[in-house]
């Protein structure tokens, strides 16, 4: 059984998704797929930004580069500036929205990924306090679960 936000084909776990053969059962959040996407949305609903921050965690290095990656060619696509920050702490997080604090990027963008979903309730505080609008990975009405 396997949960993963990558390409399982290409993680290789399963031969293609098609078929997948084997013993192994699973399923694939897309995430990479969709950066495109949840970019694209993110400026429908604040259609004057343009200066986008996001945030990537270094400490996972093949989700950071291909999210970066697809992230940065997505904003092209669609005439926005893509603003890269690292965060892979708490303290990292902190730190970050004091940056979005001096710079005022127009949005933020949170990537899909397992450690900034974990910090949903600290991400949802601090732009709230800082008051950008923010496209989050998953639903977070619900902060505390």
């Amino acid at each position: 059984m396997f949960g993963v936000g990558e390409d399982p084909v290409r993680l290789g776990l399963v031969a293609n998704l098609a078929r997948p053969g084997g013993n192994a059962t699973g399923y694939n959040f897309f995430n990479t797929e969709v950066t495109a996407k949840r970019l694209e949305l993110l400026h429908a609903l604040v259609p004057k930004a343009v200066r986008i921050a996001m945030f990537v965690n270094p400490a996972n290095v093949p989700v950071a580069e291909r999210t970066s990656r697809g992230a940065q060619e997505a904003a092209r696509a669609i005439g926005l500036q893509l603003h890269i920050l690292n965060a892979s702490t708490d303290d990292e997080i902190e730190a970050a929205f004091d940056i979005l604090a001096r710079e005022r990027p127009d949005a933020l963008f949170i990537p899909a990924a397992a450690f900034f979903v974990s910090r949903r309730v600290q991400l949802a505080t601090l732009a709230a306090r800082y008051r950008i609008p923010v496209a989050y990975p998953t639903r977070m009405s619900k902060l505390g679960g």
